[in-house]
């Protein structure tokens, strides 16, 4: 046996139940960012442990808000919901997700902490927030911007409304602009800064405001980091990927700081984002991640990286972007690869799931060498996968813990629409994320 495998059996947590999972919340208990991975957006297993380690770092821990791959408006609902808003329900919250793929988050393994959360925070003078991360609510957010100053600042709101009047031309179609680059580069990139700027420098009159000013701002920071966004991508630039992670660090620092001095953050996204950059290809591509920024900006030792693997089993995704719900089925995992290690072992580990912990491993273990780690996508293709799902990973060293479930099943979607006019979620990498 190889010390590869050996070092795999010698520091292997089992997982038979919930319990199993002790140890490793106490090695994340006192980081200051927690961030939970998974090795695909439709796989039920990833979903209810990345919950299940997050309801016990809130419960037992003090951990002050959840923080995910997802837009900033629909994930503000529900931060109103978990925090007590009258009137409806998870579902016809989670319904507001509407930008495909819906699944991502109009699911039943979602709905389930969502109203979970709305338990724990009842009554609770101090309430656990829910936030988006993302990039990609241009014109949402835009809305959100004129509709909020209308309420706090009626003057600075028709400002803006001026100002965003350069997209209207557009219909709320993120695509028609995005295509109008290429006529007119210059687009109304200038026009949006302008009222970034403006929300920045408005003086707070009411501490009553505090929460809605807070709101403006980021979704001000939306629309222009969207635009940069777009625009990245549109010229083919490979900097649109670092656009959006830069974007979303820059905002977890932000709920950070609002949250108040020793806030302590989860984070929930794909692999591909939260294990460190430095550890895969992507540092030869230039490319980086918010977990490799997370431990640059904060420091190693306050950041907690998790990531998720599977052998094989069922995902949730589809072949084509804005195209059909599947459930596919995972062919078992390419030779050579991590979760072939992983599957290889389980005789050896007593268990078919079970974690590791590379704190003590890092120096010199040969789980730092670099294998291929497998990223399922939102538009996936199990016969071609060996193509470009597997990411050269040296595990040791792109997370603090890899949790392996060797069989695992497709998520449960919520009957939830999305709009053809928005440009999908993680556009244009959705092979890997």
């Amino acid at each position: 046996m190889n010390t590869y495998l050996q070092e795999i059996i010698d520091h292997a947590h089992p997982l038979h139940d919930k319990q199993g999972i002790g140890p490793l919340v106490t090695s994340l208990k006192d980081k200051k960012i927690v961030m939970i991975g998974e090795a695909s957006h439709g796989t039920k297993e990833f979903y209810e442990w990345r919950q299940h380690i997050t309801q016990e770092l809130i419960m037992n821990h003090g951990f002050n808000f959840v923080a995910v791959e997802g837009d900033w408006p629909p994930c503000q609902r529900v931060n109103s919901f978990v925090r007590g808003a009258s009137g409806g329900n998870s579902f016809n919250v989670l319904s507001t997700f509407n930008r495909w793929p819906t699944w991502m988050w109009a699911n039943t393994e979602f709905q389930e902490f969502v109203d979970w959360l709305k338990d724990w925070n009842e009554n609770r003078e101090t309430k656990v927030g829910f936030h988006g991360l993302d990039v990609y609510s241009f014109y949402e957010s835009m809305d959100q911007v004129i509709h909020t100053l209308r309420k706090i600042d009626p003057d600075l709101a028709k400002v803006a409304e001026k100002k965003y009047g350069c997209l209207e031309s557009y219909r709320h179609d993120e695509k028609s602009y995005a295509k109008s680059l290429f006529k007119a580069p210059e687009g109304c990139k200038q026009q949006i800064l302008d009222v970034l700027n403006s929300t920045l420098l408005a003086k707070i009159t009411s501490s009553s405001n505090n929460e809605a000013w807070f709101d403006v701002r980021q979704n001000a920071r939306i629309v222009n980091n969207a635009e940069s966004y777009y625009r990245a991508m549109v010229f083919g630039d490979d900097d649109s990927w670092n656009v959006r992670d830069t974007h979303m660090m820059s905002t977890l620092e932000m709920l950070l700081d609002h949250y108040s001095v020793g806030s302590k953050a989860i984070v929930w996204e794909h692999n591909t984002h939260i294990g460190d950059y430095r550890a895969t290809d992507m540092v030869i591509n230039k490319q980086i991640n918010i977990g490799g920024l997370a431990r640059e900006i904060f420091g190693s030792d306050n950041v907690g990286l998790v990531g998720f693997g599977t052998y094989s089993g069922s995902v949730t995704a589809s072949y084509i972007w804005n195209g059909p719900v599947i459930t596919f089925d995972i062919p078992e995992a390419r030779p050579g690869s991590v979760e072939e290690a992983c599957h290889s072992v389980i005789a050896n580990v007593a268990s078919s799931d079970f974690y590791l912990m590379f704190d003590p491993l890092k120096h010199g273990t040969a789980l730092s060498e670099v294998k291929g780690h497998r990223a399922i996508g939102v538009v996936y293709d199990p016969d071609i996968e060996h193509r470009g799902n597997y990411v050269p990973t040296s595990l040791a060293n792109r997370y603090d813990a890899f949790i392996f479930l060797d069989h695992t099943n497709a998520l449960n979607p919520l009957h939830v629409t999305f709009d053809k006019h928005k440009f999908p979620e993680t556009y244009p990498h959705g092979n890997r994320v």
